[in-house]
Formats: C-alpha cells, structure tokens, sequence
C-alpha cells in the first residue's frame, strides 16, 4: 500500500509540473504586450513612457531571458508565491483565495447533484423491468450530454427567474442563488456520470456472481444496490475524478452567465487584460484540484477493490 500511495504522490507532482511548464510556455508565445496593456498603450490619448514600460517589465521579470523567467517563476511557485497581478498589482494568491469561496461553492454544490442524479437515473434505468422506461432513461443521458450549459443557464433563468421568480437570476444571493448555477453545471456532469454507470451496471449484472445471488433468492434492488452497483462503480470514480476538472472549467460560463463572483469571473477578467501571471496561477489552481480529486479517487480505489493494490504491487515486482 505505502508503493501504491508513493506511486500515485509522484504522479501528482508530475502532473502538477507539467501544467504549469506547458501553461508557461503557452503565455509567452501568445501575441502582445501585458505590460504595455497595463500601461495604456491601446489608448489612443495616452502616452507611454519608455522608462515607465522598462521598469515594468523588470519589475514582472519580463526583461530576462525566457529560461530564467521560467526558473524564477518556478522557484516561487514551489514556496506559494504565485508573483502579483499585473492587472491590479494584488498578489495572484490573495486574488484566486478571494475568488475561491464562491467557486467552491458552486463546484461543490453542482458535484453533488451529478452524482446523485446520474446515479440515481443509471440505477433506475437498469434496474427497472419495463423496457419502455429502461430505453427512456437511457437515452436522457447523451441528450444532457449534447445540450450547451451556457444554453441550459439562459432557459433555466428564463423560465425560473423571469417568468415564475423562484429564484434570483444573477449575483451570490445565498442557497437560492446558487440552485440554477449549479443545476446548470450538474446536467452535462450527471449525464456522463449515467452514461458510464449505467453501461457498467449493465455488464456487471450479467456476470456470474450476480446469477448466484439471484439463485439465493436476493431481490433486484438487493442484487442492484448490493452486489453490481459495488463493482460497476469504479468506471463511474474515475470519470468523477476527471469532470472535476471540468466543473471547474465550466465554471468561467456559468459564473459568467449569472453574474456570481468566483474563478470564472477573474479568469474571464485576466485573459481579457493579458494578465499573464493570474491567468498561469488560474491554470495551476485548477491543475491541483483535478491532481488532489484524483489522487483521493486512486486512494478510495483500494477500498471498493483490494486487488488493485495487489496487481499494482506484482507489476512493480516484474519490473
């Protein structure tokens, strides 16, 4: 188990290095000046001087050779020193913590939903004998799949803000505010939760140790909740691991859509002013949470399935 986990922490770290490496790379070799940008350069009646733009750029590093701006940023990064926004000259750790509140929120709130209507429609879909409904369920799925979120936003604020006024349509407004952001951005997350569950839950009821418990007289939801659900659900983990990083991409469109402060908003506000360093510490935020729920989705494996820990343990024996 010690292996296992210091495989998985390893990874982690990687993963972690490589986005902020890449996300480095990328900013530098896309067109413009940030620093000219802060500085005005854009307006027309506006005058740049020269020296103010030099002290400027060393004052962000922008005057050293790409190597070494890539070394310093990395050292800082490994202490928890993200640099300052050249946007609003705030630490770029004070603004992501200032913004996070809300994110998390939201995040949080629309994970909870997927999972429990995802898995509630893919144990309903597969568990119920008529075969109408079952091919109804089944194809809710791929639909809110399909459907765009920032198209599910707009009818939900249409229809429950505008018309029947049950709840607010922009800003933070407590429990009620945070009811369509999130349903908006728990639909296309739910459906791939039911996707993947109710294809594994399929295969699992067919396999051999659920016909001896049908042959010992288990009921279907015993045989269901019991027996397959247990087995089928690691796809399903692992495909929660990965949209956690995809609810918190999505929610650049939806904080966008109702107007609610939070990540989105500040990486919507950075990318808009070439705000190099908050966009690269918006990219390393949203790399750590996807590295920690999926390092908490590797640990949580051995305890649905002890023999993970044991193959994991006899390739690393072979090598």
């Amino acid at each position: 188990m010690r292996g296992y986990v210091l495989k998985r922490l390893a990874q982690a770290i990687g993963v972690l290095w490589a986005a902020y490496t890449l996300s480095f790379l990328v900013l530098d070799l896309l067109p413009g000046d940030p620093v000219s940008a802060m500085a005005g350069a854009g307006s027309d009646s506006a005058e740049i001087d020269p020296a103010q733009l030099a002290a400027l750029r060393h004052q962000y590093g922008f005057d050293k050779p790409v190597l070494a701006q890539y070394a310093d940023y990395l050292g800082r990064a490994v202490r928890g020193d993200l640099g300052d926004a050249i946007s609003t000259g705030r630490p770029v750790t004070s603004t992501l913590a200032d913004a996070l509140p809300g994110t998390l929120q939201l995040t949080g709130a629309a994970l909870l939903l997927a999972v429990v209507l995802g898995g509630g429609l893919a144990v309903l879909a597969t568990c119920t004998t008529r075969r109408w409904l079952r091919q109804l369920l089944l194809s809710l799925p791929p639909l809110g799949v399909s459907v765009p979120t920032f198209w599910v936003g707009l009818l939900l604020v249409e229809s429950f803000s505008f018309r029947l006024r049950w709840f607010p349509a922009f800003g933070n407004d407590g429990l009620r505010g945070l009811i369509l952001p999130a349903v908006t951005l728990a639909i296309p997350t739910g459906a791939q939760i039911a996707q993947v569950l109710s294809k594994s839950l399929l295969t699992a009821l067919d396999q051999p140790y659920v016909e001896t418990a049908r042959a010992k007289g288990a009921g279907r939801w015993r045989v269901h909740l019991r027996h397959a659900l247990r087995n089928a659900s690691l796809p399903a983990l692992t495909v929660v691991g990965l949209l956690v990083g995809q609810l918190v991409a999505g929610s650049v469109v939806v904080e966008t859509v109702f107007a609610r402060d939070g990540l989105g908003r500040v990486t919507a506000a950075a990318v808009t002013a070439q705000d190099i360093p908050l966009v690269q510490g918006v990219v390393v935020f949203g790399a750590l949470i996807f590295v920690l729920t999926n390092l908490i989705v590797d640990l949580v494996y051995p305890l649905l399935d002890p023999r993970i820990v044991a193959a994991s343990g006899r390739k690393a024996g072979v090598a």
